[in-house]
């Protein structure tokens, strides 16, 4: 069966009508996908215009004229202020030593001894030495009595009672000489206990029991952990600001708390080669902490009154610094001109220009906050 073919007008007719068709098909389609993201939109906004945020006490601080105090970076180790190596006197066999690294020790407290046995033959060598020689000086002082009354009576020469004396002198020169040498016996028995010259800590325990030792030979080390100092290196040129008694504001290696310090000493010489000069500042309240930490921070060398706000609360995320303020109820981002950084009350702050007296600032801890939200319980 054949189809009549159709004119090639109605051809063209029906194409045009069919894309019409899809044409407006498609228009329906896209007009919905517009409508629906313009309700997303709208609510998103909603949503965003009802954000608000809680603020406590701690989240913020108050812009205010203060005292601070500036000053110059400071490193270095934490050292005992007093501390003692404890070394052999006498040469011998090491005996007793229990003490290790860690142990608490008393000022005078037995340590160890050093074997007697031949210390105290000495000593009983030299007692024996001593008493011959005294014997001697009894001698000679019998000769000498007779001698001086046999010339009283002319019955010997004055020659004869010098020579007499001349030997009574003598053994009692020798005598004198055995008794120090009896002393030094004594001492060097007396040497034998080592002895701690200060109260601490053993911190190094350089010998073990029954090891001979020779003299100078390091036994153990006692540091003193009450009073600990920062020994703190400065070039030449900054030293010379530095006065007794400054103060200063350390973070410790290892710890999270900050340590006040004070100017105890200043070197007066310069250190040859590098020309450096060392400081020794006091640390207080320097409880848990032990000798050979790091620390780091500053030392106040003046003191600036300036509007400023803790350094922490300076936000870097944009072209220009800027605190995060609360202004009408909500947060606002003001743009500050930073200044010189300085200590107040233990924390570091920063002075700024730009904000008036009294603006409430967001404290660093609160993170970035965008503008307009509000904020509630400041």
């Amino acid at each position: 069966m054949k189809f009549p073919t159709l004119p090639k007008w109605l051809k063209w007719a029906l194409a045009l009508v069919i894309l019409a068709a899809l044409v407006m098909f498609i228009g329906k389609g896209m007009a919905k996908r517009k409508a629906d993201q313009a309700a997303i939109e709208v609510a998103a906004v909603v949503k965003k215009t009802n954000v608000s945020i809680e603020l406590a006490p701690s989240d913020i601080t108050i812009a205010k004229t203060i005292l601070l105090s500036q000053g110059l970076p400071i490193s270095g180790n934490v050292r005992a202020a007093n501390n003692a190596v404890v070394k052999a006197k006498v040469a011998g066999e090491l005996k007793g030593l229990t003490l290790r690294e860690g142990d608490s020790v008393t000022a005078g407290q037995l340590i160890a001894t050093i074997d007697t046995t031949e210390f105290v033959a000495r000593q009983n060598q030299a007692e024996k030495t001593a008493d011959a020689a005294k014997a001697q000086v009894d001698i000679a002082q019998r000769s000498f009595d007779n001698n001086k009354s046999l010339m009283d009576q002319n019955f010997i020469s004055k020659t004869a009672l010098d020579t007499s004396l001349a030997t009574l002198e003598g053994t009692k020169a020798s005598y004198a000489a055995a008794l120090a040498g009896v002393d030094v016996a004594k001492k060097s028995l007396d040497d034998t206990k080592v002895i701690a010259p200060i109260s601490g800590v053993i911190a190094v325990r350089g010998t073990q029991p029954g090891e001979r030792v020779g003299i100078d030979a390091r036994i153990v080390e006692i540091v003193d952990l009450s009073r600990l100092e920062l020994e703190a290196t400065l070039a030449a040129s900054d030293s010379i600001g530095i006065r007794l008694g400054q103060a200063a504001l350390l973070a410790v290696e290892g710890t999270a708390k900050t340590v006040k310090a004070r100017v105890v000493r200043i070197n007066p010489a310069a250190t040859a080669g590098s020309r450096s000069v060392l400081v020794y500042l006091a640390l207080e309240n320097a409880q848990g902490l032990r000798q050979g930490m790091f620390a780091q921070g500053t030392l106040a060398t003046a003191v600036v009154k300036t509007l400023a706000v803790p350094k922490a609360a300076i936000h870097n995320d944009k072209p220009a610094p800027y605190v995060q303020v609360v202004e009408n109820k909500k947060i606002a981002h003001k743009p500050v001109t930073l200044g010189s950084t300085g200590e107040f009350e233990g924390a570091e702050y920063i002075a700024v220009q730009g904000l008036a007296e009294n603006t409430i600032v967001l404290q660093g801890n609160v993170g970035a906050v965008r503008e307009g939200i509000a904020a509630k319980g400041q």
